[in-house]
Protein backbone atom coordinates (compact mmCIF):
# COMPACT_ATOMS: atom_id res chain seq x y z
CA UNK A 1 0.00 0.00 0.00
CA UNK A 2 1.29 3.47 -1.35
CA UNK A 3 2.07 6.20 1.53
CA UNK A 4 -0.20 8.65 1.42
CA UNK A 5 1.50 12.45 0.82
CA UNK A 6 -0.03 15.20 3.53
CA UNK A 7 -2.56 17.12 2.49
CA UNK A 8 -1.62 20.77 0.70
CA UNK A 9 -2.78 23.62 3.05
CA UNK A 10 -4.80 25.02 0.32
CA UNK A 11 -7.02 22.14 -0.04
CA UNK A 12 -8.20 22.33 3.48
CA UNK A 13 -9.63 24.26 5.52
CA UNK A 14 -10.51 23.38 9.49
CA UNK A 15 -12.89 26.06 11.79
CA UNK A 16 -13.71 25.85 15.13
CA UNK A 17 -17.82 26.76 15.42
CA UNK A 18 -17.12 28.16 18.57
CA UNK A 19 -14.56 30.51 17.34
CA UNK A 20 -15.00 31.28 13.15
CA UNK A 21 -16.07 34.14 11.88
CA UNK A 22 -19.58 33.87 10.80
CA UNK A 23 -21.62 35.79 8.01
CA UNK A 24 -24.39 38.03 7.93
CA UNK A 25 -26.76 36.26 5.80
CA UNK A 26 -28.92 38.58 3.91
CA UNK A 27 -32.57 37.64 1.95
CA UNK A 28 -34.29 40.77 0.21
CA UNK A 29 -31.87 43.36 2.05
CA UNK A 30 -32.90 42.00 5.38
CA UNK A 31 -30.35 40.64 7.68
CA UNK A 32 -31.84 37.01 8.12
CA UNK A 33 -28.82 34.99 10.40
CA UNK A 34 -25.22 34.19 10.22
CA UNK A 35 -23.59 31.87 8.56
CA UNK A 36 -20.24 29.63 8.66
CA UNK A 37 -19.14 28.49 5.41
CA UNK A 38 -16.10 27.22 4.62
CA UNK A 39 -16.81 26.36 0.47
CA UNK A 40 -16.30 29.98 -0.89
CA UNK A 41 -16.93 28.29 -4.12
CA UNK A 42 -20.74 28.49 -3.26
CA UNK A 43 -22.66 31.02 -2.65
CA UNK A 44 -23.45 31.77 1.25
CA UNK A 45 -25.97 29.69 2.50
CA UNK A 46 -25.74 26.79 0.03
CA UNK A 47 -24.07 23.33 0.16
CA UNK A 48 -23.16 22.58 4.03
CA UNK A 49 -22.86 25.56 6.13
CA UNK A 50 -23.29 26.72 9.57
CA UNK A 51 -26.70 28.30 10.50
CA UNK A 52 -26.74 30.62 13.88
CA UNK A 53 -30.10 32.59 15.46
CA UNK A 54 -29.87 34.67 17.74
CA UNK A 55 -32.57 34.94 20.26
CA UNK A 56 -36.07 36.10 19.47
CA UNK A 57 -34.78 36.46 15.64
CA UNK A 58 -37.28 35.22 12.97
CA UNK A 59 -36.06 34.03 9.38
CA UNK A 60 -37.65 35.72 6.38
CA UNK A 61 -40.41 34.03 4.57
CA UNK A 62 -38.50 31.30 1.60
CA UNK A 63 -39.05 28.46 -0.57
CA UNK A 64 -35.94 26.02 -1.14
CA UNK A 65 -35.58 25.48 -4.99
CA UNK A 66 -33.77 22.23 -3.45
CA UNK A 67 -34.29 19.82 -0.48
CA UNK A 68 -33.21 21.34 2.91
CA UNK A 69 -31.88 19.11 5.19
CA UNK A 70 -30.81 20.46 9.23
CA UNK A 71 -29.94 19.34 12.24
CA UNK A 72 -30.19 20.76 15.41
CA UNK A 73 -26.75 21.19 17.26
CA UNK A 74 -28.08 23.68 20.14
CA UNK A 75 -31.02 25.74 20.66
CA UNK A 76 -34.42 25.43 19.36
CA UNK A 77 -36.53 26.65 16.33
CA UNK A 78 -40.18 26.90 16.04
CA UNK A 79 -41.51 26.73 12.01
CA UNK A 80 -44.37 29.32 11.28
CA UNK A 81 -46.99 25.89 11.64
CA UNK A 82 -45.96 25.67 15.05
CA UNK A 83 -43.66 23.04 14.34
CA UNK A 84 -40.51 22.65 16.86
CA UNK A 85 -37.29 21.13 16.52
CA UNK A 86 -34.44 21.15 19.22
CA UNK A 87 -31.24 20.09 20.09
CA UNK A 88 -30.52 16.79 18.39
CA UNK A 89 -33.60 17.09 15.75
CA UNK A 90 -32.62 16.40 12.09
CA UNK A 91 -35.35 17.74 9.87
CA UNK A 92 -35.91 17.65 5.72
CA UNK A 93 -38.01 19.78 4.54
CA UNK A 94 -39.11 18.53 0.49
CA UNK A 95 -38.20 20.84 -2.21
CA UNK A 96 -40.90 23.76 -2.46
CA UNK A 97 -41.41 23.62 0.57
CA UNK A 98 -42.85 27.56 2.32
CA UNK A 99 -41.85 28.67 5.60
CA UNK A 100 -40.18 30.93 8.16
CA UNK A 101 -38.83 30.07 11.56
CA UNK A 102 -38.39 31.46 14.84
CA UNK A 103 -35.79 30.56 17.64
CA UNK A 104 -36.57 32.05 21.37
CA UNK A 105 -33.51 31.26 22.91
CA UNK A 106 -30.98 31.37 19.77
CA UNK A 107 -29.77 28.42 17.87
CA UNK A 108 -26.95 26.38 15.85
CA UNK A 109 -28.04 24.37 12.98
CA UNK A 110 -25.74 22.19 10.49
CA UNK A 111 -27.17 22.90 6.88
CA UNK A 112 -26.95 21.07 3.57
CA UNK A 113 -28.96 23.14 1.34
CA UNK A 114 -27.93 22.40 -2.69
CA UNK A 115 -29.49 25.73 -4.28
CA UNK A 116 -30.15 28.80 -3.60
CA UNK A 117 -33.32 29.73 -1.65
CA UNK A 118 -36.02 31.92 -3.48
CA UNK A 119 -38.12 34.27 -1.94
Amino acid sequence: MAKLKPIDPENRRVVNVHNGKFKTFVSNGIKDGEVLQLNNAKPLGSGFHIYKMAAGETTVAHTHASDEEFYIIEGEVVDHDGARYGAGDLVWLRKGTRHNSYSPNGCLIVVYLEADTDT
